[in-house]
This record gives C-alpha cells, structure tokens and sequence, in this order.
C-alpha cells in the first residue's frame, strides 16, 4: 500500500522551548488526519518523541552556504518522503524550506514566533523571510499587527492562531502532591518560605536578573529560574546574587520535565521578560495550574493577563515594581488568590484549539 503524504516541519532543534513543543504538539495532531507527520531538524531531547517521523539535518547552522545545501536536502526528503506542504517554525531553516518549496511547488507556511531584533545590517532581510510564508501563522494579535508594521504583510495571508495548552496535563487536580514536596525538597525550600518561580530559559532577556534584583527586595522568598541556558549567565546571577546577600535564597536547578509539578509547587509565577515576547507560552500554563501570575506588561503576555482579574502586570525591568507586586500578591488572603487562579485556568488557550486551527490551515492551502 502507498503511503500517505507527508506534512513536513523544519526547525533548528528540538532540545527544549515553545517553539520545540509547539512543533511536537502539532506533529501529534496531523498524525490523527490523513497525512504522516515529518520533522526535520538538527535533533535534541525532544526528537526521541517522535521517532521515525524525525529526520536530522544541520538546519541549526546559519551561514549562507548551509542553508543553500539544506535546501537541496530538504528538497529530496521532500521528493522521498511525498510531502505535501512545509511547515517552517524558524529563520534559518525557513530559507531553506522556502526554497525547497518554491521548487517543488508545494504550500508554504511560517509561524512567525517573536518580534525578532534588526540589531545589525540586513537583518530584517533575513526575518522577512518568516513573513514569506503562503499563510503566516502569529501566535498573537501582537505578532500579527508587528508582521504588518515590519513587513507590510497582506492581512489575508495572516491567520492569529494563538499558543495553547493541555488542560488534562495542566491539571492542578491531577498532579500528585508528592510530586510538589519533592520538587520543594530538592530545591531546598524552607517550610513557610513563599517560593517565586520563574520558568524560562537562563538568557538575560528573559529577565532572570530583574528576579535576582527583586529577591533582593523580598526577606525570606526563594526564587527558582528553572531551565537551562548560558552558562556565563548563570554564573552572572550567581555573583549578582552573592552580591545583594540572597545567594542562599537562589535556585538554579537546570531544566525539568515535570512543569506542572513546579508551577503547583510555586506561590507565584513570574515572567520578567525584558523584551517583547510573541507570545509566552509558560505564562497560560501557569494559569492553567490555576497560580498567581505576575508578567512584564510588553507582548503577548497582554493579551493573556487581564490585570487583577486573571494575573498582574508590570513594567518591564523594574525590580522594584515587581518586589512590589509580589509583596501585593503575597498579603492576599488565599481565597482572593484562588479565585483569581479560577479566572485565569477557564480562560487559557487549549492545546486542542491550536491543533485545530493549524490544521485548518494546512487545508486551506491543499484544498
């Protein structure tokens, strides 16, 4: 029997990250239609998950004679595999991708993920190509209008598809609460002690420093920047910490698996994000574990974080404004807190809505 075609993601890795899972999620769902799923990347701890459907190329590299050779492997794998349409999820690869499609004639997509720097010449060239797709996928209506501000993108091109997730794996109610003791265990959390969580990774825009510059603001909190990184960064942390005096109330515990058992172990949920992001992915989970959440007022987070109602905003940066707003949070008394944590889990995006939606897309264009 003929095997069906293929729909094909490209993306530099799949190590760890919203744009990693994001693909997972999707490959998951066109596995349920008519289509194989296909993911092409440079590999990770995360492409084990998908098996035979994972192909690995060097489509992390960046430098114009990788992408140019990439495009001829991304080529045959498309003639080899029968692909359908290509789906691509970031710049590099995108180029690659685009040229494979163009010659061989499939549908292109994009998802256009972050409102990417022009911090050197000939960049904004170079993200264009996340604007090329057949149809642009924003993960928010901040995308979307920054695609159309930068890029001039054709509105009708354009389809706002926002992140989302799980809501049987982002259960409060199915996470075992030994799995919560444990975690505050390992993490060395005194008893009593409020413990504020950041999930992001270790990059200096994610605004890990701005947490350590708060704590500092916070007698008797933990801070947990959970997730892997740049190591001279962590250790930037580290001596910034030692310097304010709260290096015995800072956990870097490297990346973890078991999100929903942090956030549940957290009394609050921060996103410190200094620069813009698409969307922030780790802040609907948080809110799906039904915990207080405290977010940069830039991007996508906006959008997600009705102030007061489902969460808190605050200005970028400012680690006073954050201590300050943690300090508010904290002196809630906790049916306040729950019913805010309420609010937020019933209105998050659902990982279902997002597969969904993709897939209508890929229809659209094979129609």
């Amino acid at each position: 029997m003929p095997r069906p075609p293929a729909i094909l993601q490209v993306l530099p890795a799949l190590d760890a990250g919203g744009v990693e899972r994001g693909t997972l999620e999707i490959a998951e769902a066109i596995g349920r239609t008519g289509f194989r799923p296909l993911v092409a990347s440079a590999g990770g701890r995360l492409a084990a998950a998908l098996g035979e459907a994972h192909v690995t190329l060097p489509l992390a590299a960046k430098n114009p004679l990788a992408i140019w050779r990439n495009a001829a492997a991304l080529e045959a794998l498309a003639r080899r595999e029968g692909v359908a349409l290509i789906h691509a999820r970031s710049r590099a690869p995108a180029w690659s991708a685009l040229r494979a499609a163009r010659r061989l004639g499939l549908p292109f997509v994009t998802t256009y993920h972050a409102a990417y720097n022009e911090g050197f010449p000939g960049k904004r060239l170079y993200n264009s190509v996340m604007a090329h797709g057949d149809r642009v996928i924003a993960i928010s209506r901040f995308v979307a209008e920054h695609l159309q501000a930068r890029h001039g993108t054709d509105p009708a091109r354009v389809r706002v598809i926002p992140r989302g997730v799980d809501p049987a794996r982002f259960d409060p109610a199915a996470v075992d609460p030994a799995r919560v003791a444990a975690l505050r265990a390992a993490w060395d959390v005194p008893a009593g002690a409020p413990l504020l969580l950041l999930p992001a990774r270790l990059t200096r825009w994610k605004g890990g420093m701005v947490v350590v510059e708060a704590l500092a603001r916070l007698p008797g909190a933990v801070a947990v920047l959970l997730g892997d990184g740049r190591p001279a960064f962590a250790a930037d942390l580290r001596a910034r910490a030692e310097a304010l005096g709260v290096a015995g109330r800072l956990r870097l515990p490297g990346h973890l698996a078991d999100v929903p058992a942090a956030l549940l172990a957290a009394d609050i949920v921060l996103h410190a994000s200094t620069e813009p992001e698409g969307f922030g992915r780790s802040v609907i989970e948080a809110q799906a574990m039904a915990r207080p959440v405290i977010a940069s007022d830039l991007g996508g987070p906006r959008e997600t974080v009705r102030h007061g109602e489902t969460g808190w905003l605050v200005p970028p940066g400012d680690a006073t404004a954050l201590a300050g707003a943690v300090q508010a949070v904290l002196a809630l008394d906790p049916a306040a807190r729950a019913a805010i944590g309420a609010a937020a889990r019933a209105g998050v995006p659902t990982l279902r809505a997002m597969q969904d939606a993709t897939l209508d897309v890929y229809r659209e264009l094979l129609r």
